[in-house]
Order: structure tokens, then sequence, then C-alpha cells
């Protein structure tokens, strides 16, 4: 017999209740934004058409034509080469430590997500004065290294590695949390009995804690690449994607279209690209790692 809709009102409406609140500012604050991006990519609207005059992909095929969108674009893929497998690495060893460590493993801990206790404008201030040419320290080091002065945040070849550098002491300490909180829910009679059988712990790691942290690090490397999309406060603070926009990134691009040039179609094609392109990456990791994860 199908109940009928008093039945599952009976049944749903406590659940669709806790999740109603959520629902609605996913609709308003997300999906309606993505909607509204999609629909002014196909108009013209900046300060010489101040209403909205629809010109269909014509945005699109200008934005291709766009030398500063392809370096930023290029920029930004080889800034999330360079800071998500370096964090994943990073925080799954520290995690292992924080894990294993029986002697100052709260200290450790502490230490280890200290970095994301700090605002981000002020952590950007923090790398600002360490790369300050004659009195930061990794300026120093620099300077030290190459036998003469070197502005590392000033130099087109050096300004992204300093980036990523920074932006992987901000987030490995952040994502050991979940590697941590994952290692835990690993029962610990696996590990006897792979000591019994003579098993080592590099092996045990390889064996065991890899392949059942693999939900956390599909979950954590979908967070960091969505990260590496995301920076625009640190940029505005330490370069404003400068100099020569080798350090301009896809999101400062966007800001700095549509309020320093208030090319607001433009910024709305440019965000539709960028949330394709998150959808196709996001996608790719889901059904490329499906097989190698032990969700039990």
């Amino acid at each position: 017999m199908v109940p009928g809709w008093s039945e599952k009102l009976r049944r749903n409406g406590f659940g669709w209740g806790l999740v109603l609140p959520s629902l609605l500012f996913l609709c308003l604050f997300t999906f309606y934004p993505m909607l509204k991006s999609v629909w002014l990519s196909m108009y013209e609207k900046n300060l010489a058409t101040p209403e909205p005059l629809f010109v269909g992909f014509d945005n699109y095929v200008n934005l291709l034509n766009d030398q500063v969108f392809k370096k930023v674009f290029f920029n930004n893929i080889w800034f999330a080469i360079g800071t998500v497998p370096v964090s994943l690495v990073l925080a799954f060893l520290m995690a292992l430590f924080a894990d294993k460590a029986m002697k100052g493993r709260g200290l450790s801990r502490l230490a280890f997500f200290y970095p994301n206790m700090i605002p981000m404008i002020a952590v950007a201030n923090i790398w600002l004065f360490l790369y300050t040419p004659h009195f930061g320290l990794f300026a120093k080091l620099a300077s030290w290294i190459a036998d003469q002065p070197v502005n590392l945040l000033g130099n087109p070849s050096t300004v992204m590695g300093a980036l990523i550098f920074m932006m992987v002491w901000k987030e490995a300490g952040y994502f050991m949390i979940f590697y941590l909180a994952g290692m835990q829910q690993i029962p610990k009679d696996l590990y006897e009995a792979a000591s019994v059988n003579g098993v080592g712990a590099l092996a045990a790691i390889r064996r065991i804690t890899i392949p059942l942290t693999m939900p956390t690090t599909l979950f954590v490397a979908v967070v960091a690449i969505t990260n590496a999309f995301k920076l625009v406060d640190h940029l505005w603070i330490m370069t404003k994607g400068g100099p020569n926009n080798s350090s301009n990134l896809l999101l400062y691009y966007i800001y700095d279209t549509t309020f320093n040039f208030y090319d607001q179609g433009m910024a709305a094609t440019m965000t539709v690209v960028m949330i394709a392109l998150l959808l196709v990456i996001s996608s790719l990791q889901f059904f490329g790692w499906d097989r190698k994860i032990h969700y039990e």
C-alpha cells in the first residue's frame, strides 16, 4: 500500500524541517548567484553600457582572446599544482606524527594548526614582512643563496613560488586535522595484527593507514583545489597580481574586473568558466578515485 501525503509528511516532516534552513541559504547564496552569473555572462554590462545588452556568447569569445586571462588561468593551474600535492603530503606526515607522538602530542597539534588561527590579512602582512628585501628573513636567506639582493615578491620568476610556500604553510595544518580524525578511526587491532605478523612500520602505513584514509584524502584534495582558486585577500595585500600579472589568479582577476574596471558581464563570464572548471576537476577526482577508496 502506497502511503498517503499525510503519512509521508508524518514520517519525513521532522527531517525536512531540519534540512530546510540549510537548503534555503544554499539556494539564496550559492545556486541563485551561480544562475545569475550564467545569465549575466550573456550580456554586456559596464560603465559604457549600464543597462545590460544581450550579446550571446561574445563574452566567451572575447575571453578566449584575452591574453591576461590566459596568463591568469595558467598561473592558477600552476598554483594549484604547486600547493595541493605538497599540502596533502605534509598534512599526512604531520598527522602521523601528531597521532603517534607519545610526548608533546598536544603541543605538536597546536603548533601544526596554529597558522589557521591567524586571520588571513594578518598572515599576508606577516609573510609580506618575511619577504621584504633587506629586512625579511626569507629575503635575507634568498640573498645569501643568490649572493645578491633578491626581491622575492617583485621578481616574476620568484613571486609565484613565494606565494605557494606561504599557502602550503597556511593550509597543511588545517588539512592535518582531517587526516588526524581519519587515522583515529582506524581500528588499533589492525596495527597489532600487522605487528604480530612481522609487518614493519612503513609497510603498515602503506598497507593500512594510506588505504583507510583515502576518503579523507579525496575530501581534502577537493577542498585544497577549491582553495587554490579562491585566493584574493593575500594577493590584495602582498602583490595585487604583479609584477606584470605574474602572481595574478582567477578570483583576484574577477574581483579586479568587477570592482576596478566595472565590467560585470566579463566578470560573470570568468566566474562561469571558473565554476565549470572546478566542477570538472571535482568530478574527475570522485570518479577517478572511487575504486581506490575504502569507505568502511
